[in-house]
């Protein structure tokens, strides 16, 4: 039994150096620019591959300790390959790319998609392989949208496509002009428009100052006549309160 478990950490450690230190790219992964993935997102890619849906994080934390740990690093939750051959270049844009590239959307978020564009605070991450943009995709949303990018066309007006073995990356806005889908449902509309508005309840509404002559109380401190502040009287008061009593009578 035991040299049984041996043989499958030896297939694993060769899967993940393969997967990592050659084409993550080939599993819908994107490593940092210093190779990192983090094990959530290696086992998500993993479970999606025949024979390797049994593997959990303990299984690489044994491939970690084991005789071959010294072709990894890990800190924490995130691994990479000692030795990457592969090389993600973001100051070289592609010279060359497919006349369209696939990329999947949350549901929910199809129809701001639709008229608003795509973007990402990090990058956005395209693939020509439209199966493959589905594969990505699913791992956020069990039913996503996939949609065509128009990258010829965004590539002439100047959004740049950095590639990464079969996949591309952009840090740029794509605009709706560049994107083709399907149309938004009534239903995924309607939906949203119930969101905004209850997004908009939530939202306090900025106080209402009624600037109505007498309506208002100056601040203490911002009064003028700083007599009146702290019960003070004005001086005199005394002899003003006679006059007027005097003159009732």
């Amino acid at each position: 039994m035991k040299k049984k478990t041996q043989i499958k950490i030896n297939d694993l450690c060769r899967f993940l150096l393969y997967m990592l230190g050659r084409r993550p790219d080939e599993f819908g992964l994107v490593p940092n620019h210093e190779g990192w993935l983090t094990f959530k997102e290696i086992l998500r890619a993993l479970h999606e591959e025949p024979g390797w849906r049994h593997v959990g994080e303990i299984h690489l934390r044994e491939v970690l300790m084991g005789k071959d740990r010294f072709l990894f690093e890990w800190e924490g939750e995130r691994i990479r390959a000692v030795e990457r051959h592969w090389r993600f270049e973001p100051g070289e844009p592609a010279k060359e790319i497919p006349n369209l590239l696939y990329t999947g959307v949350r549901r929910r978020a199809h129809p701001h998609v639709m008229e608003k564009g795509l973007s990402s605070t990090d990058f956005l991450v395209l693939s020509p392989d439209r199966t493959m943009a589905l594969r990505m995709a699913e791992r956020r949303d069990p039913k996503p949208v996939i949609l065509e990018i128009k990258s010829a066309v965004a590539r002439n007006e100047e959004v740049a496509f950095y590639p990464l073995g079969d996949l591309f990356l952009t840090f740029s806005v794509i605009l709706p002009s560049y994107i083709a889908g399907p149309p938004v449902s009534e239903e995924d509309r309607l939906a949203r428009e119930r969101r905004n508005l209850s997004r908009m309840k939530k939202e306090k509404p900025p106080p209402v100052v009624d600037f109505t002559p007498g309506t208002f109380v100056l601040a203490p401190g911002k009064d003028p006549d700083r007599s009146r502040q702290k019960g003070k009287k004005q001086k005199g008061w005394k002899e003003r309160a006679r006059k007027v009593r005097r003159e009732k009578d």
